[in-house]
């Protein structure tokens, strides 16, 4: 899962019953199976026999980014009333079910895509890829369990509010998107969920889940004969829907012509320490410019290595953690510096930060330093792709984001290629200005 999820994770979690998914890391596009059945609908299978299990990640173009303020979270909302049952299955039948096979089953939205995610025993996969289909393909999506997760929701959402962390992420994401989707909660406001009725999520559920805009990929110890054979029989017949355009969504107004007293927001709310976040729009997934900014954030961010860390906690006593995040989206990122802190020392430790963005931009990283955070950013990504949980998951992104199974590949290289120069031109352009976002208690 992406930090777009909004950390702490704002994702359904429903039917779980956890299996560790070992594997060791390998390019996408290594022996991997591809299959576009004629209504449009795309499988692939990666063949990985280290361990006896299986997982697979459904895909769906349908996510925030097609959600506007009245009905935001509604690609969630959607998620979350599919797990409560099919059509033939009550949610208890089928998390019976799913514990049955070792596995685990959920259902999510996020920023490009909503998710089906579930796991098993491998010599279950075929039991497992028939649950998925079942829960993608005749969900009941009753009227009780539409307000009954509504108010769940709803609960989900008061408890972020209520997060000092999770309030800072969503405040700035709001601060640095403005009006542009990507700003919008994944999870919805108070206001969206209560207008969204269940005429609401049939309509939406029936006008994304077409064959053309699912993506389905699994990795284990399987058969990809087998499994193509099998997605075949349960999403073949599944009729190709009409055309749908993707809304022309004007980009986020960059931060440089924005007034300046719009680009720092306070945020006051009881909490026990004081939450930073500062720094701007960057390149999407696909642009030139992603992995030099990977490396910036690698440099300001990276572990105990970073600068953040080792100047603004180790050295100054200033926060208690320092981190940097940027993920990869479609639409334009965001490259996000974060530190939290004592209420005491917030406004040295914002100083602080300033200070580390002023000399990224103005003093090129020396070779070792740049040295040590591409090796940071390429182990923390192959870390990342270890299981076949998040093997499915990158399998099933890099497909639904177009940009082609060979680019694991294509990314180590672009990282490797990243010159100091490169990292301060990044710097210049993308935290030049910063927006900042501060969250800490009321002033006494």
């Amino acid at each position: 899962m992406s930090l777009r999820m909004r950390a702490p994770s704002a994702g359904v979690a429903a039917l779980v019953f956890w299996v560790a998914l070992g594997s060791a890391p390998a390019s996408a596009a290594d022996g991997v199976r591809v299959a576009r059945l004629d209504n449009g609908f795309t499988v692939l299978v990666r063949e990985n026999a280290v361990a006896p299990v299986v997982a697979l990640s459904l895909l769906v173009r349908m996510g925030t980014r097609w959600e506007t303020p009245e009905n935001a979270g509604i690609s969630n909302f959607v998620q979350a009333v599919m797990v409560t049952g099919t059509t033939t299955r009550s949610g208890g039948e089928l998390a019976d079910a799913v514990t049955a096979l070792g596995g685990k089953l959920s259902a999510s939205g996020d920023l490009d895509y909503s998710e089906i995610r579930a796991s098993a025993l491998a010599r279950f996969w075929r039991e497992l890829l028939g649950l998925t289909a079942e829960l993608a393909l005749e969900p009941k999506l009753s009227p009780a369990e539409v307000d009954r997760e509504r108010s769940w929701l709803l609960r989900r959402v008061q408890r972020r509010v209520d997060n000092p962390v999770s309030n800072a992420f969503d405040a700035f994401y709001a601060l640095v998107y403005g009006a542009y989707p990507y700003g919008l909660p994944t999870l919805g406001t108070p206001e969206s969920l209560q207008r969204i009725d269940h005429a609401a999520i049939v309509a939406r559920y029936r006008a994304f889940y077409r064959p053309e805009r699912m993506v389905l990929a699994m990795s284990g110890q399987v058969s990809a004969t087998e499994v193509v054979a099998e997605a075949t029989r349960l999403f073949g017949g599944l009729p190709r829907g009409g055309p749908m355009a993707d809304p022309a969504l004007t980009p986020p107004m960059p931060l440089a012509q924005r007034p300046v007293a719009s680009l720092r927001r306070v945020v006051e709310q009881p909490a026990q320490q004081a939450q930073i976040l500062a720094g701007g729009l960057a390149p999407a997934l696909d642009q030139p410019d992603h992995a030099a900014v990977k490396v910036l954030s690698g440099i300001l961010g990276g572990g105990m290595a970073g600068r953040l860390f080792v100047e603004l906690r180790d050295k100054s006593a200033l926060a208690y953690t320092a981190s940097a995040f940027y993920d990869p989206v479609r639409g334009p990122g965001a490259l996000m510096l974060y530190l939290g802190t004592a209420p005491d020392n917030a406004a040295k430790a914002e100083e602080g930060l300033v200070r580390e963005i002023t000399r990224v931009r103005d003093e090129r990283v020396g070779e070792d330093e740049l040295g040590r955070a591409k090796a940071y950013m390429l182990g923390k990504y192959d870390m990342d792709r270890r299981t076949n949980e998040r093997q499915a998951w990158y399998l099933a992104f890099y497909e639904l984001e177009g940009v082609g199974l060979d680019y694991p590949e294509r990314y180590r290289r672009a990282l490797e290629a990243v010159t100091a120069a490169d990292v301060q031109r990044a710097a210049r352009t993308y935290l030049t200005p910063p927006a900042t976002l501060v969250l800490r208690p009321e002033a006494r």
